[in-house]
């Protein structure tokens, strides 16, 4: 699966899925798709990506973040089951198994007006149940971070030791 580390780019095509027709997927027919992402916060398993759109195909998001191998919390179409991170508290559980849309919002739209031409730009507040989402994951990640640093702290006699298996 990997980790997403600070960002990227995917181009790749997308069109009608070969088998599902309800669907999308990235394809050697497909119509040219270019999503750029960058990171804004790891979480463990999860990860908050900005993204901006260089084309606007269906579901475009959703397909590339899958194709990947980091899909949309929340997407049962291209997502797969929820990832669950290890030591997840049940209400994170809980909210990343049961988290009743995608994951997606768009803070700012910007688009030309259908008659006149003219830019027209719309902004969205962060919806409450991703300020949820986000506020259960901080909490994972700074819990996690506070663990390491405990077994960091531990004044008993410890050694680490990194070892190659040696089959031969």
């Amino acid at each position: 699966m990997g980790h997403v580390v600070a960002g990227g780019t995917v181009d790749a095509p997308i069109g009608r899925h070969p088998r599902d027709r309800q669907r999308q997927a990235v394809t050697a027919t497909g119509k040219r798709a270019v999503t750029h992402y960058r990171v804004l916060q790891h979480y463990g398993e999860q990860t908050w990506l900005r993204v901006q759109l260089e084309t606007g195909r269906t579901h475009q998001i959703r397909v590339h973040m899958a194709h990947i191998r980091h899909p949309v919390i929340g997407d049962p179409v291209y997502g797969g089951r929820p990832r669950i991170p290890p030591r997840a508290s049940t209400a994170l559980i809980d909210a990343l198994r049961h988290f009743e849309r995608q994951a997606l919002h768009a803070r700012y739209l910007t688009l030309a007006h259908p008659v006149t031409g003219t830019q027209m730009r719309f902004e969205a507040p962060m919806p409450d149940d991703m300020r949820e989402l986000i506020a259960l994951l901080t909490e994972y990640r700074d819990n996690l971070h506070r663990r390491v640093t405990d077994e960091e702290d531990d004044d008993g006699d410890e050694a680490e030791v990194f070892y190659v298996r040696d089959d031969g």
